[in-house]
């Protein structure tokens, strides 16, 4: 399905401190640093020398430091409901929350349980006897809401976004991209993986010696399987089927029998991708020993599982996640916790946090900021000089027809079909985990409705969807440093006016652009142009594939193909917003050259946009970044960006060769 283009990851809060005069510490910033030559160094280095990593993040940043403040915020939420459970009906969401909360807080009966809950799970897979029933499991757990080797979910068909239809997408990997099955500098991780699997299975009481044969068939999985890379075209991510196209395709699962399971009419058509992948399943279940498959089975339940069983299973997990993500400590419990009311009703939550923590003043500052910066990206799209007349065209017709939503649903989500009881915590999440799937599954074959999130109110951060053209902004992403209704415009526009700009400008990216105002995906291009946008864009790819961004470490380097739609969203954002303030200081004269704490409008708008992009790193979360995340680290989505902005030059008076100055072809110009 067309997944939405998010600005980074992570969860937050909407309650911003209280705001300085200036909203802005000057006294943050590196004076021995020329902005011409490291623009993020002057702005963060000061920070990233006095600022350690907490122990259990992987990272530390803006975005961990406001999701900590929605994270306590959603913390009292949960806690006041578990407190005065009792008070209210049990059916309500809050008493749910509160419910669901309680027992994901009870380690003593979670410890106490021991692999209890997984055994049923246990029992099935041990009472496989041939591909036949492997077939059989796959169809019912799908039903139970699971999702191994392959998941089916609703989305915009492809050819008629006004409607849904299923898709089927590959899930059989468990590391973070296929070349950690058979690139020898992923050796290490492959081999703690291993490990990892070997004492699961000896926790639930199987030979550790299984792992082997579920690495085994994982790798085998991993060979057919796309790149992330590959992962990001459109066109390996459609292709609509009927049941009996399928069934041809894997003559050894029937999907007739998968799609009623789940409650979706086998008359529907639905789309099957990545063919290779489905290909290799069918010959998987076709020739590997009935013995692996049931290794692999057990072990992909116990992984999924882990972190909701009781002690030996999370310390495990954990002991292998570490070798990913470099963090020391496993989060307290009340972060689980709340990660798990987040997870089973995340939408329920929000809007108890909008009642709790969000301006709605806010919103209507916001969408002013919206309106401004989409003007400022029409104007630049008007102004194209590469584009034929016929395209651009098209281009400003997209544009015309982009939705912008702010805050939160105008309609909030029905949770009473959920049942949540007081002490049973697995059982709790697996309810939800059936229920969440049903309630999108019964999406399919209805009307796509372009009113719906794929974000929820405390998420900090944002996305384009080209599926329905929309740019979407979470209540709490409208808060300091990104937004701050006592800042001057140029902070506002550098963070969050960045942002709109950035989530915009994914319309008209390398993914966005096969996508149409109505979020079809069709070819609006001509010829001509669409090789003017290709050369163009590689230069950008070229750009990012230069750089190497772990010191010691000169042999790794940014993948500018992965990385290609994020930055050219930075790179179109940045201009478009910068734009916009440009508008805006242009209606007030003499405004432009008014200086605070030392600096005009136009730097502080870029010194803002570096401070919102501060985060330090540990290596090895960088390494698997590098390896499978579309988005540039944090330095590069600065430095790497703004050298290709005129207005940063200009707005520093940067002289001709600084290291942030591309000019004549070096200079990369799209939108």
């Amino acid at each position: 399905m067309a997944t939405g283009a998010a600005l980074t990851m992570g969860v937050a809060s909407c309650s911003s401190p209280p705001a300085s005069d200036t909203a802005f510490d000057t006294t943050e910033l590196d004076s021995a640093i020329n902005p011409c030559d490291d623009l993020y160094g002057m702005v963060n280095d000061t920070w990233l020398a006095e600022t350690p990593i907490p122990d259990d993040e992987s990272g530390y940043g803006v975005f961990n430091q406001l999701r900590d403040e929605s994270l306590e915020t959603q913390r009292g939420i949960a806690q006041d409901a578990a407190e005065t459970l009792g008070s209210e009906d049990a059916n309500s969401d809050r008493s749910k929350i509160g419910a669901l909360y309680e027992s994901a807080m009870d380690e003593k009966s979670i410890d106490a349980a021991g692999v209890a809950p997984l055994q049923p799970e246990l029992a099935r897979i041990d009472a496989i006897g041939s591909a036949a029933d492997v077939a059989t499991f796959l169809t019912e757990d799908a039903a139970d809401g699971g999702s191994i080797v392959f998941g089916l979910t609703a989305g915009a068909d492809y050819r008629d976004a006004t409607k849904q239809i299923g898709f089927v997408a590959p899930t059989g990997i468990s590391l973070p991209s296929k070349d950690y099955y058979s690139d020898p500098q992923y050796a290490p991780i492959l081999d703690a993986y291993r490990s990892y699997l070997g004492t699961s299975l000896d926790l639930i009481g199987a030979d550790a010696a299984q792992a082997d044969q579920a690495v085994e068939l994982e790798k085998a999985l991993a060979d057919a399987s796309l790149s992330p890379e590959q992962a990001r075209d459109p066109a390996t991510q459609y292709n609509l089927v009927t049941v009996d196209q399928a069934n041809a395709t894997t003559p050894a699962f029937d999907w007739r029998q998968y799609l009623a399971a789940q409650g979706v009419s086998p008359d529907a058509g639905f789309s099957l991708a990545a063919t290779p992948y489905f290909t290799r399943v069918n010959e998987l279940l076709e020739r590997a020993p009935v013995d692996q498959w049931k290794s692999y089975l057990r072990a992909q339940v116990v992984s999924r599982s882990a972190e909701r069983l009781s002690k030996p299973f999370r310390d495990n997990q954990f002991a292998f996640d570490k070798q990913i993500s470099g963090s020391t400590a496993q989060k307290p419990r009340w972060k689980t916790a709340v990660a798990d009311v987040n997870t089973a009703m995340g939408e329920a939550m929000g809007e108890l946090y909008v009642q709790e923590a969000f301006d709605p003043a806010a919103k209507d500052r916001a969408q002013q900021l919206v309106r401004h910066v989409l003007d400022a990206l029409k104007v630049r799209i008007e102004n194209v000089d590469w584009m034929s007349p016929e395209t651009k065209q098209k281009a400003l017709d997209k544009w015309s027809q982009l939705v912008p939503k702010i805050g939160y649903p105008d309609t909030w989500r029905d949770w009473s079909g959920l049942q949540i009881s007081r002490g049973d915590y697995f059982g709790n999440l697996a309810a939800a985990d059936k229920f969440n799937h049903a309630y999108d599954l019964a999406k399919i074959g209805k009307p796509s409705d372009r009113t719906q999130w794929a974000m929820t109110p405390q998420t900090v951060n944002a996305y384009y969807s080209p599926s329905d053209n929309t740019i979407n902004f979470p209540a709490a992403i409208l808060q300091a440093p990104f937004f701050d209704p006592n800042a001057d415009d140029a902070l506002n526009f550098g963070g969050i006016g960045s942002v709109i700009g950035h989530e915009a400008t994914h319309g008209f990216d390398d993914q966005g652009s096969q996508f149409d105002g109505k979020g079809n995906n069709v070819n609006w291009w001509t010829p001509a142009d669409s090789e003017q946008f290709a050369a163009r864009t590689e230069k950008l790819v070229d750009q990012f594939d230069g750089y190497a961004p772990i010191p010691g470490r000169p042999d790794i380097h940014v993948n500018g193909n992965l990385t290609l739609g994020e930055n050219i969203a930075d790179l179109g954002g940045v201009n478009a917003s910068y734009d916009a303030l440009q508008a805006a200081l242009d209606s007030d004269p003499g405004s432009a050259e008014e200086k605070i704490d030392g600096y005009t409008p136009g730097q502080r708008f870029f010194l803002n946009y570096a401070r919102v992009w501060r985060e330090k790193t540990r290596d090895e979360a960088l390494i698997t970044q590098l390896s499978s995340d579309p988005h540039a680290p944090s330095d590069l989505r600065v430095n790497g960006v703004v050298a290709n902005v005129p207005g940063f030059g200009e707005s520093f008076d940067c002289p001709p060769g600084s290291p942030l100055v591309h000019e004549g072809d070096e200079r990369v110009v799209i939108w």
